[in-house]
């Protein structure tokens, strides 16, 4: 296989497509994110990169708080629009039809729309270049319960999560495996003796 080099660049994907709610029920906003992950198990630690500019930064630079709000193929058009519309001048809640729902750990809303939302403290501030980097813990996270099943354990597969890569949305597609399907070993059946 040929392969060319090319310079270093962000072309890490896919990644999710996040939209991340700051601010007070009163007075929230919201704001498109692709530049967030897990950092840490213990504690459950993730991040958010925000350029300085974004109404976004001021405001969690001044709470200490966000919430990641996971988002679905069938909200797509929305999450781009949170993307290119700027929280000053436009309603972006209002005009994606968002129903805002309180946090239990923080003051920062959480979206209703959203099958999955971390609440997140912020820890630390590193400011990167053209982005910085709010690292937090997550201090709770709210779960649709439809994603629930008889044993309360969590299927994200039926909300069909949106990713975000090299300026393309896509949903996620079939799984293909599960944590160490590759080293565990198989079951044997015993046939019954007559």
């Amino acid at each position: 296989m040929a392969r060319k080099f090319w310079k270093g660049s962000v072309l890490l994907a896919p990644v999710p497509a996040v939209l991340v709610s700051s601010g007070s029920l009163d007075k929230p906003n919201v704001m498109t994110a692709a530049w967030t992950g897990i950092i840490c198990t213990h504690p459950p630690m993730t991040y958010v990169s925000v350029r300085p500019e974004r109404l976004s930064y001021e405001i969690i630079s001044r709470t200490g708080e966000f919430v990641i709000n996971l988002t679905t193929a069938d909200m797509c058009r929305a999450v781009d629009l949170c993307g290119v519309k700027g929280g000053r001048d436009t309603d972006k809640i209002g005009i994606c039809g968002f129903t805002l729902s309180p946090s239990e750990k923080i003051a920062a809303p959480a979206i209703e729309q959203s099958p999955v939302s971390l609440e997140c403290k912020v820890t630390e501030a590193k400011a990167l270049g053209s982005h910085t980097m709010f690292m937090a813990e997550i201090a709770g996270i709210q779960v649709d319960e439809a994603l629930l099943d008889s044993n309360d354990r969590l299927d994200l597969r039926k909300c069909g999560l949106l990713a975000y890569s090299h300026g393309e949305y896509f949903s996620l597609g079939d799984k293909l495996g599960s944590f160490g399907f590759s080293v565990r070993k198989k079951k044997h059946h015993r046939k019954k003796q007559k």
